[in-house]
């Protein structure tokens, strides 16, 4: 398992526990649209950091679910994920 989520899984992550479909290459190319012209509400958000602290088996920062952008989520979860590597 990685130790950092990609553009490619967030997206995956996205239509999985949002139900909502974005590709990577559009998500890669607008990561500080906020997640709400995406679709993604708080709710959302929120599912996508329960999935990744059962993924990883450890939590996420609280911050993680009050992120308003793709690249500020990442940021947050990837430099968790190294440092508990």
């Amino acid at each position: 398992m990685s130790d950092r989520i990609t553009v490619e899984e967030l997206a995956e992550l996205m239509k999985r526990t949002a139900g909502v479909t974005v590709s990577p290459q559009e998500l890669a190319e607008r990561t500080d649209t906020g997640f709400e012209e995406f679709g993604i509400d708080s709710l959302g958000l929120l599912g996508i950091v329960g999935e990744l602290e059962n993924r990883h088996g450890m939590p996420m920062p609280p911050d993680a679910e009050h992120c308003k952008t793709p690249r500020k989520f990442l940021d947050l979860v990837n430099s968790t994920l190294l440092a508990g590597a």
